[in-house]
């Protein structure tokens, strides 16, 4: 196992503490695992390659990567400085671009492989988070370029929207004033043990990395709490066509009667909240009775779509 990780003084991505990353190097050595640190930053082309050049090294070859890296630098759109909307697309997309391109060539020789990309739910249309919202909405779409250019090597590709309250939930000012008010605590430090950790969302990387999962590629899934879904992948639900071609007249007069119905604005998971994804805003919306034992303690619920490719 190995951990390339840039750990930041700050969530804006100034200054560089290399204890967090040693920390989890530690941990896994005591756990009787092999790991080595890196403190590159993703962002920068040459530097991924070190990381990646710095797994086969150690370990003699790369099997699976995990890219998390990411920093915040909120603002709203008519108040967002250049600086601050490039310094993110060049952590979260640039950065997975990166080290997914240095990565997929070793890939492609040993004909193997796993990427596991991590986006977010802000993708949706978090209103504060223009800079972060494109990066992850980026994401999915190389994550989609990637499982279908690569697996005719025999790799796969997956998203992941996770949840959980990290540090990055800390700078989350009507989360934190809510939680200090009734625990005296940071959000990050109420989290262990409940469905606000950060570890539910574990299980789920060690599955897409896994032998189990060389079917599962191109999907995104939620991880919020104890529930993991399968969001939908892009698709055209409605076409009206005209043989006469479109005047402004006629798109006027027939989108409304063939569009309007049902439109809505994406509504994006923004405050710290563990719901669920998708046509339904949280999993309380869902009837208890919709729900189907599936067993090892679960319950199952699925929208009443028709197959790809047919209509109702």
């Amino acid at each position: 196992m190995t951990v390339r990780l840039r750990w930041s003084r700050t969530l804006a991505g100034e200054g560089a503490d290399t204890t967090p990353a040693q920390q989890v190097v530690n941990e896994i050595a005591a756990d009787g695992g092999r790991a080595v640190a890196n403190y590159g930053n993703v962002a920068k082309y040459d530097e991924a390659a070190a990381m990646i050049q710095q797994a086969v090294d150690t370990f003699g070859k790369i099997d699976i990567v995990v890219n998390v890296a990411g920093i915040l630098r909120d603002r709203m759109i008519f108040n967002m400085s250049e600086q601050e909307w490039d310094a993110v697309i060049a952590v979260h997309l640039k950065g997975t671009f990166n080290v997914c391109r240095q990565a997929s060539s070793r890939f492609r020789e040993q004909k193997g492989g796993r990427f596991i990309n991590m986006s977010s739910s802000s993708a949706f249309g978090s209103p504060g988070q223009p800079n972060y919202a494109a990066g992850k909405s980026g994401i999915l779409g190389l994550t989609w370029v990637l499982a279908n250019s690569m697996r005719a090597y025999n790799c796969t590709a997956n998203a992941i929207l996770p949840s959980g309250w990290t540090r990055m939930i800390d700078a989350v000012p009507r989360t934190v004033q809510q939680v200090m008010k009734e625990t005296g605590k940071m959000p990050s430090e109420t989290a262990a043990g409940t469905e606000r950790d950060p570890e539910n969302v574990a299980p789920l990387v060690v599955y897409l990395a896994s032998d189990d999962a060389a079917n599962v590629s191109g999907q995104c899934f939620a991880s919020f709490g104890y529930s993991i879904s399968l969001v939908s992948q892009p698709q055209v639900v409605k076409t009206v066509r005209n043989e006469n071609g479109w005047t402004l007249d006629s798109l006027g007069a027939l989108l409304p009667k063939t569009f309007g119905e049902g439109l809505a604005v994406p509504v994006p998971l923004d405050d710290g909240t563990v719901k669920t994804i998708g046509l339904n805003s949280h999993r309380g919306d869902i009837a208890e009775a919709s729900w189907m034992e599936v067993g090892h303690g679960a319950k199952f619920w699925k929208i009443d779509l028709p197959p790809y490719g047919e209509t109702r």
